[in-house]
């Protein structure tokens, strides 16, 4: 059973009275930090929608960046990924995430997939606060939120039905209509040309060049779309058309 604070949160979603959705969802669930990202191209990419607060945003761009942890895999096996305590978790699982995680002060995260079945359309974070658990109350408040939210997304744009109480009707005050990473989708599509492969490899070797020079996945694509950065396939690997190494 939710909480009366979620279920009163949940009411005032639907009719598009929170000013800060993720503050009040943070508070609600007694989490360090909350972020709600919409899913692109297949799950490769996330567009953030609520970062509360600014280390969330930075954990969203880090997973997005790295491309693994519990982000990723709970999006890959359609259930929530669990980890209130990442120093419990083996190196193995997220070699890249971990440490960079521990770097930032993120030491437990909790993902919950948006979808219905095989559909995934985005994806919960719920940054664990210092006690490192997650206890039944949270756990099933953070359940029915996930619940409310795929509903809106499912119903796409905000809008008042008949009864005036569409699931998902207000949980969005205003509909994203650009898009944040916009610099990393154009930045895959341009390197794909320049190298000639498929948009998921152009992918992957941005991550890979972010990873190697310490940079998020945003910086690096904003070079690429300003043409600071050009990707060739040959050994020297990326460099910059002034002259200097990229």
């Amino acid at each position: 059973m939710i909480s009366d604070g979620m279920a009163g949160l949940l009411r005032t979603l639907r009719r598009g009275e929170t000013g800060d959705p993720g503050r009040e969802c943070a508070r609600v669930l007694g989490a360090r930090g909350v972020a709600l990202s919409l899913l692109l191209d297949g799950g490769r990419m996330t567009e953030p929608l609520w970062c509360h607060p600014e280390l969330s945003a930075r954990f969203e761009e880090l997973q997005l960046t790295l491309g693994e942890g519990p982000g990723p895999d709970a999006v890959r096996i359609g259930a929530p990924v669990v980890e209130p305590d990442l120093d419990r978790v083996r190196p193995e699982r997220w070699p890249a995430l971990l440490p960079a995680a521990r770097e930032l002060g993120v030491h437990g995260v909790c993902c919950f997939p948006l979808g219905i079945g095989a559909i995934r359309v985005g994806v919960l974070t719920v940054l664990c606060d210092g006690n490192r658990r997650l206890s039944e109350q949270q756990y099933a408040d953070a359940t029915a939120l996930t619940a409310a939210l795929t509903g809106a997304f499912l119903n796409g744009a905000p809008r008042e039905g008949r009864n005036g109480d569409v699931p998902g009707s207000g949980v969005f005050s205003e509909w994203p209509s650009g898009l944040h990473r916009a610099a990393v989708h154009q930045a895959t599509g341009m390197v794909s040309v320049q190298l000639g492969v498929s948009m998921e490899v152009a992918l992957l070797r941005l991550r890979a060049h972010a990873y190697a020079s310490g940079r998020p996945l945003g910086e690096v694509a904003q070079d690429v779309v300003a043409r600071r950065l050009r990707f060739d396939d040959d050994v020297s690997g990326p460099y910059s058309p002034d002259g200097g190494k990229g």
